[in-house]
């Protein structure tokens, strides 16, 4: 029997994504396939692109690495070349037609098979068995748990669902089952993902279950940290906010994509909310869960979007003053309601003018806010990495790799990565803060 060779995993997009990269990588290495995870030092003989196809952006780098890897593959430094995910979910004819070189698409559902068709090519004679240990590719203390696949809410601009197709909610034991796992494994932070996390258990139980779901993590012994990723506004479990504000290990965090705040552009969107709706659903998660971060997404130049439109929203910004915002350009997508329906008629370059506008308000805001929790009261902290002379290190308050980071100098002290410390924040530069280690924090 030869060798199994070294498969090469490069993952594009979001976090849901990287999940299902880690779950066929844990279901190879559990059949003695040694694998990787790192693009730009690759070493195996085969390769598999977990692809994006949600914006445009996100498609053109899909196919500018496929591109790339099947040019190696015709020079001979690649043998095989398989892509799976989104981008193959929604384009498979076109791309088999357009790109021969790659051996097998996979969409979002049927990628656990390549490990029969990689085995079988590579005789090695590996039966293609269930695998549930997932290789994490993140630092061993944090992880992503995705408790659904899908989306119901069609909102005109999205192409989502037709990608993933309908909401589907894992169950709750088999969500508690793997936490346990993982924790066993030396996970402390759980950052919970879903295209649309509070309509968990709606599929499953006939109701919204995400409340009683966080609260049985928190239960579980060695979860330190849960964080939550993706709310939709309309129909808001409040239930949620509860559990929020009685556990200490769920996470004062919130990230929930609003778009805009318009009514127009909220009724042509699709988004079933209007401006004083969403208003009261910001004034009423703040004053239930005292100094909860808010992260969003907000979008600009949608069909029709108008001047007047615009300011709402930046007016809604002024006054929202979220802890966390990421903003684009409304880029369209074709089969999505707003292709079909409306025409994007709002110029590119006045498309970058307000984007541009509504980041540097955002940016006002970050700084004020930066400015008020210098020197203030001892903050929480793991220790993500060590760079050079600084550890690097978050607060509750941000999530892995998009929000920002605390820098301590290692004259403070020694830290440990994966370890909680308390500190206190002295300065702040690029949305980044500088802290003093005041010690190892006790639980």
């Amino acid at each position: 029997m030869s060798k199994k060779p070294t498969i090469d995993f490069i993952s594009l997009g979001c976090s849901k994504n990287l999940v299902d990269s880690e779950m066929l990588m844990g279901l190879f290495q559990a059949h003695g396939y040694h694998v990787t995870h790192d693009a730009d030092h690759r070493e195996g003989e085969i390769a598999v692109v977990n692809t994006c196809g949600f914006i445009e952006d996100a498609k053109q780098e899909s196919i500018d690495t496929i591109l790339e890897l099947a040019q190696e593959k015709e020079q001979g430094r690649l043998k095989q070349l398989y892509v799976m995910g989104c981008l193959s979910e929604r384009y498979l004819a076109d791309l088999e037609r357009e790109i021969p070189e790659v051996d097998g698409w996979y969409g979002k559902f049927n990628y656990k098979e390549l490990l029969g068709v990689i085995s079988k090519n590579a005789e090695c004679g590996v039966k293609n068995e269930e695998c549930t240990s997932r290789y994490l590719t993140t630092p061993p203390h944090y992880t992503y748990i995705k408790i659904s696949e899908g989306c119901d809410r069609h909102c005109a601009y999205c192409a989502i669902p037709l990608i993933t197709g309908h909401h589907q909610s894992r169950p709750i034991d088999e969500v508690l089952d793997e936490v346990r796992s993982l924790v066993a494994r030396g996970v402390k932070e759980f950052n919970v993902i879903a295209q649309e996390l509070t309509y968990y258990g709606v599929d499953l139980y006939g109701e919204q279950r995400i409340a009683e779901l966080v609260e049985r993590m928190a239960d579980i012994e060695g979860v330190r940290w849960i964080r939550l990723h993706y709310a939709y506004p309309t129909n808001f479990p409040w239930n949620l906010l509860r559990v929020m504000r009685e556990r200490d290990n769920v996470c004062k965090y919130l990230d929930i994509a609003l778009q805009h705040s318009s009514d127009n552009m909220l009724e042509r969107m699709r988004r079933h909310i209007t401006n004083s709706d969403t208003r009261e659903l910001i004034e009423r998660m703040r004053r239930e869960v005292p100094g909860i971060c808010l992260r969003t997404t907000l979008m600009v130049g949608f069909p029709g979007e108008t001047d007047d439109d615009f300011q709402s929203l930046l007016d809604f910004v002024r006054w929202a003053k979220f802890e966390r915002m990421g903003a684009f350009a409304y880029s369209e997508e074709e089969g999505t309601y707003a292709a079909e329906h409306y025409t994007d008629d709002v110029p590119a370059d006045v498309k970058q003018s307000r984007l541009d506008r509504l980041m540097r308000a955002q940016q006002r805001i970050v700084a004020e806010q930066s400015e008020q929790l210098l020197d203030k009261q001892r903050l929480m902290v793991i220790v993500d990495r060590k760079e050079g002379d600084y550890y690097v290190c978050r607060s509750q308050y941000s999530s892995p790799e998009v929000d920002p980071e605390i820098l301590v100098h290692e004259s403070e002290g020694t830290m440990q990565v994966g370890e909680f410390y308390d500190v206190l924040l002295h300065d702040w530069e690029a949305f980044d803060f500088y802290a003093r280690l005041l010690g190892r924090h006790q639980f």
